[in-house]
Formats: structure tokens, sequence, C-alpha cells
């Protein structure tokens, strides 16, 4: 019985293809997965170690990354610390008691004032005409796309005590000079809070509202028409639409711009740096801004990894309440 020529033939030629296809990949992920291991896991495992030495680049360490010598290992110390809360506390100690709080008012301040402006705006957008929804969209989502520190050039400009246009503006209102230091007088408060804190609100809403904006318009389109021309035919009003149709089943979506929005309001810190550097007298002084200074003016690097975990940790929950929250069971 005569063999067939390609029965050796066929094998060959899969295992050279195999072997092309694995050359490929290493050839083409390889490379990237060394950049990412270099630029990423690697000063991630750095930082996490850095966070049991009393660390400084100032001072001569050990022959391992500078650990040891001068930098000695401490344990946890550096977390041991921040559980002081008396009044003798370290200063790093209590800054960092003042950023927790801090962060704490301007996340939980800045998200439902988001929500609250980018959802029913969002909604009166989808309700205009259909060329001019492009212009809206545009307009808002221009601000997303400017540097947040020429975001913050801009609005300090804005609230200048001697040279702003707010105060230019309240001057014409009132006949006579004001000049109000927005961002700089410690005694300015409103219920409580630093005004100082809500003029780096307002400077951060203006710039991020227009990201939760275009979320909400594209779920609002993804609303089936058939749903909304329902509950016209039942008699519904457009907010007895809004409130009983539309807020429910964007309820997956309002979670998600919710959770995303905290994330990036405990990261934030261009706006706070160029805006007020923390001041005054640390009432705005923020936790991601408090981890620059230790690391990079006052070389307390080995403080600011263990304050970095912390942030870390707290960012990780609220991504695991996201993860559970956003679970749903039903679709349309």
């Amino acid at each position: 019985m005569a063999s067939n020529p390609n029965s050796y033939t066929w094998p060959r030629l899969f295992k050279g293809r195999d072997a092309a296809k694995k050359k490929f990949l290493a050839a083409t992920i390889g490379p990237l997965v060394l950049f990412m291991s270099f630029w990423t896991l690697f000063p991630l495992l750095w930082g996490f170690a850095l966070a049991f030495f009393d660390y400084s680049s100032r001072r001569i360490g050990g022959g391992f990354l500078g650990f040891g010598g001068e930098n000695p290992f401490v344990g946890l110390l550096n977390f041991q610390k921040m559980l002081d809360f008396s009044i003798n506390a370290p200063l790093e100690v209590q800054q960092f008691h003042i950023g927790i709080k801090i962060t704490l008012i301007f996340a939980f301040l800045v998200v439902p004032l988001n929500l609250l402006m980018t959802l029913p705006l969002a909604f009166m957008i989808e309700s205009v005409h259909e060329k001019a929804k492009s212009i809206f969209r545009i307009l808002f989502f221009l601000p997303v796309l400017a540097p947040s520190v020429g975001v913050a050039i801009m609005w300090g400009f804005i609230l200048h005590p001697q040279r702003g246009a707010l105060n230019a503006f309240l001057g014409l209102l009132s006949g006579k000079m004001v000049g109000i230091n927005w961002t700089g007088d410690p005694k300015l408060t409103f219920l409580g809070i630093p005004v100082a804190l809500f003029a780096i609100i307002v400077a951060y809403l203006w710039q991020d509202m227009g990201y939760n904006l275009v979320i909400f318009i594209a779920a609002l389109q993804g609303i089936p028409q058939a749903i909304k021309d329902a509950a016209k035919i039942d008699g519904a009003s457009t907010w007895q639409s809004f409130v009983h149709i539309t807020l429910p089943l964007l309820k997956p979506t309002i979670l998600l711009a919710a959770i995303l929005t905290m994330i990036s309001a405990f990261q934030v810190f261009d706006i706070v740096q160029v805006m007020t550097d923390g001041g005054p007298n640390d009432t705005t002084q923020v936790l991601l801004l408090n981890i620059y200074n230790y690391a990079f003016r006052y070389q307390k690097m080995g403080w600011s990894a263990a304050v970095s975990i912390v942030l870390f940790l707290i960012i990780f929950t609220i991504s695991l309440i996201q993860t559970r929250m956003m679970r749903s069971d039903w679709e349309y």
C-alpha cells in the first residue's frame, strides 16, 4: 500500500508554524513585558519596600538599592505612627491625619456635586435638536482635554485677590472695590469648610464634569426608544419619565461614574499644588500632596511610601466596592 507523501509534510508544516508563532510572540510581547517590569512592577515593589525603612536619598545606605546603613529597617513603625492621635504626635503624623480628613471632605463633596450637575445636563443635552447636541458635547468636554496645571493657573487668575475676575465682578455689583483672598485666607470658611477648598472643588469640577457627561449621554442613548414611547403613551410627563424610568435604568452607569469620580478625587494633586500648595495653614493639604512633600521636599521617602500604601488600600477598597455594587442580574 502506497504511503501518502503529504502524511509527513503537514505535521512538519504545522510544527514550523507553531515555532514561528512562538518566536513572533516572544519578539513582540517580550520587550513589552520587560519594559513594564522595569518601569512599573519594579518601582511598585521598591516603593512597597521603602515603607519598611527609614529611607532618605540624602543618606548613604547599604549596597542593595540604598537599603540598610544610614537607611535602617524599621518594620511596621511607619504604620504604627499613623495611629498616634495624641497632641504630641510627630508633625508628619499630624499632617497625615489632616491629609486624610481633607481628602475625604474633598472626595465626598466632589462626587455628589459632579453627579448632580452632569446627569441632568446630559438629559437636557439629549433633549435638544440633533444638530445642537454635538456642539454642546464639544463645549462641555473641552475642559477635560486641558492640562490640569493650565486649569489651575486660569482659576488662580480668576480668584486673585487684587486682579481677579471674580472680585472685579463683585466690585461692579457692590459699587466698591472687593479684595477677598479666596485661596489664601485661612479664616474664610463656609459651613466649617475652608473657602480655599471650595475654590479647588470648583476648578476641579469645571475640568472634570465633561468626562461623566459623556458617559451619561452614552448611557441615555442606550435606553431603548420603545420604553420611552411606552411611558408617553401611558401619560407620563417628562419629569415622571426621568424619575421612574431613566434613573432606574441608569443605576449601573451612575454607580460606575460615582466610583470612578471618587477614585479620581482621591488622587487629586496638580490643581491643589498650583492653586494653594496645601495652604493656607494646611487647609487644602490633600493626601497625594502630602506624599509628594515628604518624598521630595523633606526626603522622608520611607514615611511617604507608607502613606502611599494607605492611599492604595483606600483606592483598592473603593474599587472592590465598585465591583460588588456594579453586579446586576437584569438588562434592558
